[in-house]
C-alpha cells in the first residue's frame, strides 16, 4: 500500500501592512520666535499679508469620515480658526458654506482648500450683525447644499485699548453686534433646520473666563457666548441638538497683527504653559469632536484648547 502523502504546509499569512504614517505636523513657533515675525496690519488684516503664516491647512490631519456628507455653515471662515475648521470638516467628508465679511482673497483660499478635499464649498460674503443677512446665509446653505447639520459661530470682532475709558461707543456696539447678536441671529436662523443629532459649536475665549485689561469689551462678549452656549444647550437638549463652545487661548490669526499692540505681538503666547501661541489647525479637531457623533454626550460644554492658559496671571 503506497504511503499517504503528507499535505503541504500552508505558507504563513503575510503580515498586515502597517498603516501609512501621517505627515509630521509643522514646527510650531514659540513665543520667543514671535519678535522676528511681529508686524501690525490694518484691520481687517488679511491672512495672505501675514509675514508668519498661520498654520491652517491641516496637512498632518488624519480624517476618519466623521462628518461624511454632513452640511456645515461656518462664520468667519475666510481665515484663522474658521478656515481651519472648514478644512477639517471637509477632510471629514462635510460640504461647507463659509460666511465672511470683507477679505475676498482669504475666502477664496479657504474655498480652494475645501474643494481640494472633493467637497462643495459655498462662499457667502455677508455681515452677521444683520439678522436678515444671517437668515440669507442659512437659506442659501439649505437651498444650494441641500440642508444644514452643523452651525459654527466663529465670526468675531476685537480691538485693543490701553485705557478702558477710551473705548468708543462705536467699538463697543460693533463688538457686541458681531460677537453676541451675530451668534444669536445665526442660531435663530439655523435652529428650524437642525434635527436630532445635529450641532451648534460656538467660539468662546479664555479671556471670557480670566479677563484681560486691554480687551475689556471683547472679554465681556466672549463670556456672553459661554452663557449663550449653556442656555441654548438646555433649551435644545430635549430635541437632541447639542450646543457646545471651544474656548481658545492665544491663537495666531489675522486678528493679532490687525488689532493688538506691537509689544503683545512680539511675545504672543508667552503666558501659557506651552510657551507658544496655538495654531488654527490645532483648534480644528475640537470642533470636529463637538460637531460629530464622537461628542454625542457633550452639550453645554466649554472645551478649553488654551496651551495651558489657566488664569489671568501673567
Amino acid at each position: 500500500m503506497p504511503p499517504k502523502k503528507t499535505p503541504a504546509a500552508k505558507a504563513p499569512a503575510a503580515a498586515p501592512k502597517p498603516p501609512k504614517a501621517a505627515p509630521k505636523a509643522p514646527k510650531r513657533p514659540t513665543a520667543k520666535d514671535m519678535k522676528a515675525a511681529a508686524q501690525q496690519l490694518p484691520y481687517p488684516a488679511k491672512q495672505a499679508d501675514m509675514k508668519l503664516q498661520p498654520q491652517s491647512s491641516l496637512r498632518a490631519y488624519r480624517a476618519a469620515g466623521k462628518l461624511q456628507d454632513k452640511i456645515a455653515l461656518v462664520t468667519g471662515a475666510d481665515s484663522g480658526i474658521g478656515r481651519a475648521v472648514a478644512v477639517a470638516f471637509a477632510k471629514e467628508g462635510a460640504h461647507v458654506a463659509i460666511v465672511f465679511n470683507e477679505n475676498v482673497e482669504d475666502a477664496q483660499k479657504t474655498r480652494q482648500l475645501v474643494e481640494q478635499e472633493k467637497r462643495r464649498c459655498l462662499v457667502l460674503q455677508l455681515d452677521v450683525r444683520d439678522p436678515e443677512q444671517c437668515k440669507q446665509a442659512v437659506r442659501r446653505t439649505v437651498q444650494e447644499l441641500g440642508g444644514l447639520n452643523v452651525l459654527v459661530n466663529n465670526a468675531a470682532f476685537q480691538n485693543s485699548q490701553e485705557k478702558f475709558e477710551d473705548i468708543a461707543e462705536e467699538q463697543i456696539r460693533r463688538t457686541f453686534d458681531t460677537n453676541i447678536l451675530g451668534y444669536i441671529w445665526m442660531a435663530q436662523a439655523a435652529i428650524p433646520h437642525l434635527k436630532a443629532g445635529d450641532a451648534i459649536v460656538n467660539t468662546g475665549s479664555i479671556v471670557g473666563i480670566t479677563g484681560i485689561p486691554i480687551l475689556v469689551d471683547y472679554a465681556c462678549s466672549k463670556a456672553g457666548i459661554h452663557a449663550l452656549t449653556k442656555s441654548l444647550a438646555l433649551y435644545l437638549g430635549e430635541r437632541n441638538i447639542r450646543v457646545n463652545a471651544v474656548v481658545p487661548g492665544p491663537v495666531w490669526t489675522p486678528n493679532i497683527p490687525g488689532t493688538m499692540p506691537r509689544g503683545e505681538i512680539e511675545k504672543f503666547g508667552h503666558e501659557v504653559a506651552l510657551k507658544r501661541p496655538g495654531q488654527p489647525e490645532e483648534l480644528a479637531p475640537a470642533y470636529v469632536l463637538l460637531a460629530s457623533d464622537d461628542g454625542s454626550f457633550m452639550t453645554g460644554s466649554l472645551v478649553h484648547v488654551t496651551g495651558g492658559k489657566l488664569s489671568s496671571d501673567e
